[in-house]
């Protein structure tokens, strides 16, 4: 299922902004490791700042380090800190962060000693609650410009290639090529996008930090029109809140040589993205639904990214039907049960009532997550069958919300065509009940 909540920031600064030097490797090894975590599409790694350690967002989209959420990490300090001003995807107004220059940041033997830090101070930007897991930054092109990267989807793992002659090989062997630009320091490339019968060229935004397959923008093009087949969502959020668009399929996309039917595309309208400054002839955006079905190898340097097909590559394109979109509202204590293991030297118990006690497990408490639904598209088969924004979710088919992942309830909302969901919720202190199906409008 596409990312429901794609966290996708522009920025504009009140002071110049200064080169930096990128992250370097700092062993005689040719060859670095960096297993990932892959949530929605989207690839987040840990790397240290300063000393402390936080998890970030890898993301081809942005040009800066940006750093949010940092309310629990104490003892992070930052180096030559001065006011600045940002702006976001479909914001109006600026508000005020701070940026860092000279920040140490590493990941495993990869070092930057002169890294400049974005800082976001208002709270309310945090999209932890969005992914399921804390998440305190977004990383863009320091971490890519240097070093030749590849992105191994199936392995959930980063290699950081130090010897490319070495690595060759292996691309002459079993990759496919394609050229890029790297423009305002974001790559773009040329694919192809089958709409109403036509073949349009089309220049995106290589943009991993997007979870949707792709990104057109309404009407940038004569070409580019929302398909009849469409209905209305919501495609992610940026400073100014939600980011709003249709939702449609089109019959055909290309890149390079490898030809994908009938994907799912989001197009953002044009409110939502009339603050971002486009480099020239773009249209939109390659995201992760498709950068998922490859191992993919990025090489700034040379301007190409190489892609090999992985297991996902025939994948259907899937789309969330029920119109719920969660979030992790916070974290409750749950009394569990857990089975002892333990050898009986007494064959039975009985409490002061001569009730038999099973001896056999004890209780313990454990933090699970509160999920809620944080938005509902309007005549969803969700919306319809009186679930509401708000809704704080106790069980779905008779499991307990909490046993799930956040992963995994978005798993289930993107089930087969038809399938009937049950939802025990909590509303103003009342347990409900509600059951649906689920229907597809593509």
């Amino acid at each position: 299922m596409r990312f429901l909540f794609c966290f996708w920031i522009f920025f504009t600064f009140s002071v110049s902004v200064f080169s930096q030097d990128g992250f370097q490797f700092e062993t005689d090894k040719t060859k670095i490791t960096i297993p990932f975590q892959l949530i929605n599409n989207l690839i987040f790694i840990p790397i240290n700042v300063n000393g402390v350690e936080l998890n970030f967002l890898l993301d081809t989209g942005v040009e800066e380090t940006i750093l949010l959420s940092l309310d629990d990490k104490e003892g992070l300090n930052f180096n030559n800190v001065e006011k600045i001003k940002l702006r976001g995807l479909g914001m109006e107004e600026s508000i005020e962060g701070l940026r860092s220059n000279d920040n140490v940041l590493s990941v495993k033997e990869l070092v930057d000693k002169h890294h400049n830090l974005y800082i976001v101070l208002d709270q309310s930007f945090n999209f932890s609650t969005h992914i399921g897991i804390p998440v305190n930054g977004i990383i863009g092109y320091s971490f890519f410009k240097n070093n030749l990267l590849e992105i191994n989807y199936d392995k959930k793992k980063l290699f950081v290639y130090n010897d490319t002659k070495k690595i060759q090989k292996k691309i002459n062997r079993h990759y496919t090529g394609i050229p890029i630009s790297i423009e305002r320091n974001k790559p773009y490339a040329q694919a192809w996008v089958t709409m109403n019968d036509k073949e349009i060229a089309a220049k995106l935004l290589l943009d991993i930090g997007n979870s949707d397959a792709l990104w057109l923008f309404q009407d940038v093009s004569s070409e580019i029109k929302v398909p009849e087949k469409s209905f209305d969502d919501f495609l992610g959020k940026g400073f100014s809140g939600d980011v709003l668009g249709k939702r449609t399929r089109i019959s055909n996309f290309r890149l390079g040589t490898f030809e994908f039917k009938n994907p799912i595309i989001a197009m953002p309208d044009l409110n939502s993205v009339k603050s971002v400054s486009m480099v020239e002839n773009r249209v939109g955006s390659i995201g992760g639904e498709i950068f998922k079905r490859f191992s993919v190898i990025v090489d700034y340097k040379n301007k190409q990214l190489f892609f090999a097909k992985s297991n996902h590559f025939d994948l259907p394109f899937q789309y969330n039907r029920s119109g719920i979109e969660l979030q992790n509202e916070g974290m409750q204590w749950v009394q569990e049960t857990v089975p002892l293991k333990t050898i009986n030297l007494i064959e039975n118990t009985f409490d002061e009532n001569g009730n038999k006690v099973d001896t056999n497990f004890k209780y313990k408490f454990s933090l699970k997550p509160i999920y809620t639904i944080a938005n509902i598209r309007k005549d969803s088969p969700a919306e319809r069958c009186g679930l509401r924004k708000g809704d704080v979710i106790i069980t779905i088919n008779k499991m307990q919300g909490y046993k799930y992942s956040l992963q995994e309830i978005n798993e289930i909302l993107k089930s087969e065509d038809g399938k009937w969901l049950n939802f025990e919720i909590e509303r103003n202190s009342q347990i409900l009940k509600f059951r649906f199906q689920l229907k597809s409008i593509l």
